[in-house]
């Protein structure tokens, strides 16, 4: 079995723990939530073993890296750190909410991974030859996960708050605001640290490769502005008070940025497109 075909089988898993953990929640019903949570565990095992075996398999054509070279190896990675980190705030926080909003990222991360990506391992170019390929994918890609995370936690705020919450039906079943908002912070605090890491990292490697720490590059630019959305939310939190409504738009609107900066810049020149 090859890398493609066993992250393609992951793909179906992660989908089938979405179905569980929904209709666990429509119908209220433990079993299928439980049974959801161990099949999210089988597919994170399945993604670590597929990102694995597709390093061991650039080793085996002579091309040996790190599987985050590219869209589709990025995008493999971003699924798996989105199902750690839901599990993670499955068992801490037991939201069943919580589960129906983050379990279907990994599987539609993967889908489109599988039918929209090239999935051929190649070569790198000479730039991302250095030890700071890893560190650098890797801090940022926890990074974009924590704050897409973070984003459908504030959707689910902006919905419950725009709605009579202590009605019955789907909105009075969404958690409480000040845990949401809670949850909100926490996420984006998590993110920015790494965010922050990661174009620290990138700024060493950018001079390894080309002799200088910032360009102005696209990429850069954006990450440069997603960073500075985000740090405005964490100030405007700390020193300013702002809570509710107001942190929720600002972690949309920081998400945002993160998706042009991932997908975005890819059409425009410049030396960071993911293809």
């Amino acid at each position: 079995m090859t890398s493609s075909h066993l992250l393609s089988i992951t793909t179906f898993v992660y989908g089938f723990a979405a179905v569980m953990y929904v209709f666990s929640w429509i119908f209220k019903k433990s079993m299928p939530g439980k049974t959801a949570v161990v099949v999210t565990f089988a597919a994170v095992f399945g993604n670590l073993a597929g990102i694995g075996l597709r390093w061991t398999e650039s080793y085996k054509m002579g091309i040996g890296h790190a599987p985050l070279s590219n869209l589709y190896e990025s995008l493999i990675f971003f699924a798996l750190v989105i199902a750690i980190l839901h599990l993670f705030i499955h068992f801490k926080y037991k939201l069943r909410m919580i589960d129906v909003v983050a379990s279907p990222i990994p599987f539609l991360v993967m889908a489109y991974a599988s039918l929209n990506v090239n999935n051929a391992i190649e070569p790198l170019m000479p730039a991302l030859q250095s030890n700071w390929l890893i560190a650098h994918v890797m801090t940022c890609f926890i990074g974009y996960s924590a704050f897409a995370i973070a984003f459908g936690i504030s959707v689910m705020f902006l919905v419950k708050s725009s709605t009579d919450g202590g009605k019955p039906g789907i909105t009075g079943r969404i958690p409480d605001l000040a845990t949401l908002d809670d949850l909100t912070h926490r996420m984006v605090t998590f993110g920015f640290l790494f965010l922050s890491i990661g174009i620290i990292t990138g700024s060493v490697w950018a001079n390894q490769a080309w002799g200088r720490y910032w360009g102005w590059d696209p990429k850069e630019t954006w990450s440069l502005i997603t960073w500075l959305i985000y740090a405005t939310l964490l100030h405007a939190r700390m020193m300013r008070g702002w809570q509710g409504k107001r942190i929720a738009w600002l972690s949309c609107i920081g998400f945002m940025a993160v998706i042009f900066t991932y997908f975005g810049v890819n059409l425009l020149p410049g030396l960071h497109s993911y293809q």
